[in-house]
């Protein structure tokens, strides 16, 4: 059953998230600076000695900000795959109730505060502080009474204390004015983490997305190199049945047996292998020896062929069947054609990292009028070659004085030696 080489090489992934441990770390960064600013700003404007009480009552707010900032973010998740205007507008709505909720909490901790700063500050200047029943900020003054009587018999004036109010009660609206002015305050650090948030996810699907182009992109290519591997073997069942038809028709019952074992290991090595995997360098070697065996049946005394591979390059990795098309090239049209000898020469050197590979024969180049069949073989090569590499690929075709040459210089890839 044929397969769809992006599900192969491209599985879907979930929607990208921003991890709990990040978003919790935000939080905390955002509400331990409010902490720290706060807790400055009041040691230098309140008395030191209200501190403690401030302090814990602010981790408290501090810890329950963290504790609805968490909320906020459950809910805005509702919305990572929604547009940003939408994002904003959510953000916006949402914050609002909650800003509202750690004011509330936050009047209500810090209200026996205000009795104690009243106290302190009543001692400090040694006047006398009080609220009557309905809730107004009386101080005592003292006032100078004086009789007509003290002041025909000469006595000191009547020292006497009156109530002055000097702050009405709190009002319902001034319950409100307070409780927006703090929850407003609260609202600005949410919509800042709301944005921190957006910064952090626009990040991670950024990622997400360029994960996603890379999968595929690995996917079309490993698409696109399985079609050109796929060239070439219909290719070379063509040629090889005809060979075989051949032998059959002159009566080489003997040859025609000889090379179907011998087309039966070549299909069996060839197909060993993943289409788009790499193979060593001994590997593909041994399969040009392969096919040479074969068409060495349909010409015994004309192919000659010579391997030139020195064994620290053994183990290179280069595309499965990338020589195939040339030594193809280089039996059809120099082996075939002629009726003398020709050599069909396969080496591999290193060159400044590079791994150069050369097919060559000694035959007559090129005849006119073949040169459509010779270029496809050479542009599939070329094709691979840059499929899997990209442009970083030498590849040259040429006649040469005394024969043809084609040569392939790739990345010098040597597989990790686990155990080293």
């Amino acid at each position: 059953m044929a397969t769809n080489p992006l599900s192969d090489t491209a599985p879907a992934e979930p929607a990208a998230t921003v991890s709990f441990r990040t978003v919790l770390f935000s939080m905390v960064v955002l509400w331990a600076t409010y902490f720290a600013l706060t807790t400055f700003r009041s040691s230098l404007v309140l008395d030191l000695s209200l501190q403690v009480e401030l302090g814990w009552r602010r981790l408290v707010i501090t810890a329950l900000g963290i504790a609805l900032t968490i909320v906020l973010w459950l809910l805005l998740r509702l919305f990572d795959a929604r547009p940003l205007w939408l994002k904003i507008a959510a953000a916006l709505a949402l914050a609002f109730p909650i800003a509202l909720a750690i004011g509330q909490v936050n009047q209500w901790i810090f209200r026996d505060i205000e009795l104690a700063q009243e106290q302190l500050y009543a001692k400090k200047y040694n006047i006398n502080l009080r609220r009557d029943e309905s809730g107004n900020l009386l101080v005592d003054v003292p006032v100078r009474r004086v009789s007509p009587a003290g002041q025909q018999q000469g006595d000191s004036d009547v020292v006497d204390s009156q109530a002055v109010m000097i702050a009405p009660a709190e009002t319902y609206s001034d319950f409100w004015r307070k409780l927006l002015d703090v929850a407003l305050g609260r609202y600005f650090l949410l919509l800042a983490w709301a944005s921190t948030y957006f910064a952090l996810l626009a990040g991670v699907q950024a990622r997400s997305a360029q994960r996603r182009e890379e999968q595929f992109r690995s996917a079309a290519k490993a698409a696109e190199l399985r079609s050109l591997r796929y060239q070439v073997n219909p290719h070379f069942l063509f040629n090889t049945l005809n060979s075989l038809s051949a032998l059959v028709m002159t009566g080489k019952a003997d040859s025609a047996e000889r090379m179907i074992q011998t087309i039966s290991r070549f299909y069996r090595h060839s197909l060993a292998t993943e289409p788009t995997a790499d193979v060593s360098l001994r590997d593909e070697f041994d399969l040009q020896k392969l096919y040479l065996d074969i068409e060495t049946v349909r010409f015994p005394t004309r192919l000659v062929t010579k391997f030139d591979l020195p064994l620290d390059l053994e183990e290179c990795r280069v595309p499965g069947m990338i020589l195939q098309p040339l030594v193809e090239n280089s039996v059809k049209y120099a082996v075939s054609p002629v009726s003398r000898p020709v050599t069909i020469t396969l080496a591999a050197r290193e060159e400044f990292d590079r791994l150069v590979i050369t097919v060559g024969d000694d035959g007559p180049g090129v005849p006119q009028g073949t040169t459509h069949g010779f270029g496809i073989g050479l542009a599939n090569v070329r094709d691979r070659l840059e499929a899997r590499f990209g442009p970083d690929i030498g590849f040259s075709s040429a006649p040469v004085p005394g024969g043809y040459c084609t040569e392939i210089r790739i990345p010098l890839s040597r597989p990790v030696n686990r155990h080293a």
